[in-house]
């Protein structure tokens, strides 16, 4: 990586960097060099870290009126790897992230590398600049994300958010299957599931059909780890 790279890289960023190695290994993925720890891999740990802590503390401070359990769907959303890869294409950084011969191909950069390179980009800014200079580029680059996302959309975005990750990681549509509905006419449940180019994620019941395919969603963004396990309350 040149330093014309360098410099395309920090007008990007909206960031000087005093040490160009960091930046640097901000954007060299593990399969490019033999030691692991030449590689993006920690700052990606610490990154993860720094943003879940800004977009934590903007949600707590921007919706004073929402409870804790709204909150956590709305953090899980934007710190979702889904939309941190999203972020990092708008700016064009997957196209500078070193890669090893085997992983060159035409083909788009995959979801987890796009997002796991922005955590490492966050983590070389809060680095140089400090932790208020990681908040301005956090805050900047998910504002849009940040002023659309609330509880209504955070308890009906699932299927919006596993429908973006199916198309971009399987170029499918996911399909929703009614298997099972209980009770009185005044009072059913109904049992949802989600295929996904032919793959069967686990079903969830809801109140009405819509409730059960949005439950059903979660539950395959989970185990496809788009969402951590530890976010999926979301009832039943």
């Amino acid at each position: 990586m040149n330093d014309d790279t360098l410099h395309q890289i920090e007008q990007i960023l909206e960031h000087q960097f005093a040490n160009g190695a960091l930046l640097k290994r901000a954007f060299t993925h593990s399969s490019a060099v033999d030691n692991r720890l030449d590689s993006n891999e920690r700052l990606e740990f610490l990154g993860d870290a720094i943003l879940s802590t800004v977009i934590c503390e903007t949600l707590f401070d921007m919706f004073r009126d929402y409870a804790e359990g709204e909150l956590t769907k709305m953090k899980s959303m934007l710190v979702s790897r889904t939309t941190c890869a999203r972020v990092a294409r708008r700016l064009g950084l997957p196209k500078f992230l070193i890669v090893g011969k085997g992983m060159v191909s035409n083909k788009a950069l995959p979801t987890s590398l796009a997002a796991g390179l922005l955590e490492a980009v966050i983590a070389a800014v809060y680095i140089e600049g400090g932790f208020e200079s990681a908040r301005a580029f956090i805050v900047n680059n998910f504002k849009t994300l940040i002023e659309q996302v609330d509880s209504e959309e955070a308890h009906g975005n699932y299927k919006s958010l596993l429908q973006q990750h199916a198309q971009e990681q399987f170029n499918v549509a996911p399909i929703y299957v009614l298997l099972d509905e209980k009770g009185p006419d005044h009072n059913k449940c109904f049992e949802s599931e989600v295929v996904i180019d032919q793959r069967h994620f686990p079903s969830a019941w809801g109140q009405n059909k819509k409730e059960a395919e949005q439950k059903a969603a979660h539950k395959a963004l989970v185990e496809l780890g788009v969402l951590q396990a530890s976010a999926e309350q979301v009832g039943g």
